[in-house]
């Protein structure tokens, strides 16, 4: 017992001074100190924010990003260990629209202090932005990343931000966006294509939690979750029957587990309705492992990568309701 409350208090400890560090500024000059080899120091927080910047800034920086592949950013602690990082970075990309969770807060206070904070959803268009349902109120839907063309609108924040902290690079980084934005517009397109595979009265998506509205809303589907927009939401017995009950009614053949969040829930939610649960699991909140190949007819991508990301849950979800 008194291991155990020791360990609890050192972790509290932790938490606490992690805060008051990030928030005050207060760290050593030598843990501010950089090598001089003329790259950007670059902290991002989601895998999908890492990628983006890491197309865009290509090898003119040093990047790191504090959330691996099968993290959830809605529940993601701070470790100690990211205050060094975030010190030091020369920019900091976070996703924006209280993904993060708690670690926003930190963030928009280091910005009020001078650091360089960036948010890539502030490149979204506000009208864009979908309200989640009922207990989210004041919030928007954070995963617009689910839509293709949303995404690209997040190229713009990273491209003038590195290019005002890089001049010498500035062309580049605008190339490089262009070049993005391209890639994004045909795979909205590709998408389309392959999930018109999918009979109309099919085209409904039920996963672990609500992140899959602007995936919907862009390619026609009627999308249900069992959690809320943030996993921090559980799905309550109410929540649950009602979901389990429009299972049966509407026939859905297939459920989808998501990569980052504990398949148990949905999983027995499809056996008390009766449908099969896919074995791909989808992206949700974080991107595969980098390198991690999938080939699909004949076509194969990095689920590591936004781009293998969306190909992955569009050629998982057609194989599921077709």
């Amino acid at each position: 017992m008194i291991v155990r409350s020791l360990k609890q208090g050192l972790m509290k400890f932790s938490r606490i001074a992690w805060a008051v560090v990030l928030a005050t500024g207060f760290i050593s000059c030598s843990e501010r100190e950089k090598p001089d080899d003329g790259k950007l120091r670059i902290v991002t927080t989601t895998t999908m924010v890492t990628d983006l910047v890491k197309v865009i800034g290509g090898d003119r920086m040093e990047i790191q990003g504090l959330m691996g592949a099968g993290i959830d950013p809605h529940s993601y602690v701070p470790k100690l260990g990211d205050t060094a990082l975030l010190e030091k970075a020369d920019i900091i990309f976070y996703s924006g629209l209280h993904l993060e969770g708690r670690l926003q807060a930190t963030l928009e206070a280091m910005e009020k202090r001078g650091r360089n904070v960036i948010a890539v959803s502030d490149g979204v268009s506000p009208d864009n932005l979908l309200s989640p349902q009922e207990g989210f109120e004041g919030t928007k839907d954070p995963h617009f990343w689910g839509d293709p063309l949303m995404w690209a609108e997040a190229i713009a924040p990273v491209v003038e931000a590195l290019a005002k902290a890089d001049p010498a690079g500035a062309e580049i980084y605008q190339k490089r966006g262009e070049a993005y934005q391209k890639e994004l517009t045909d795979l909205s397109t590709w998408a389309a294509e392959q999930v018109a595979q999918i009979p109309a009265e099919r085209k409904v998506l039920v996963t672990s939690h609500d992140a899959f509205f602007y995936f919907g809303r862009a390619f026609g589907f009627d999308v249900r979750g069992l959690q809320g927009v943030s996993t921090a939401a559980e799905a309550g017995l109410q929540d649950r029957s009602k979901l389990v009950e429009y299972l049966k009614n509407q026939g859905v053949p297939t459920v989808f587990p998501e990569s980052s969040i504990n398949a148990k829930g949905i999983s027995a939610v499809a056996a008390e309705a009766g449908v099969k649960v896919s074995e791909e699991s989808l992206f949700s909140d974080a991107l595969g492992q980098p390198g991690d190949l999938e080939t699909v007819d004949g076509e194969t991508y990095d689920q590591g990568t936004y781009l293998g990301m969306i190909k992955h849950n569009v050629n998982a979800i057609v194989k599921g309701l077709k």
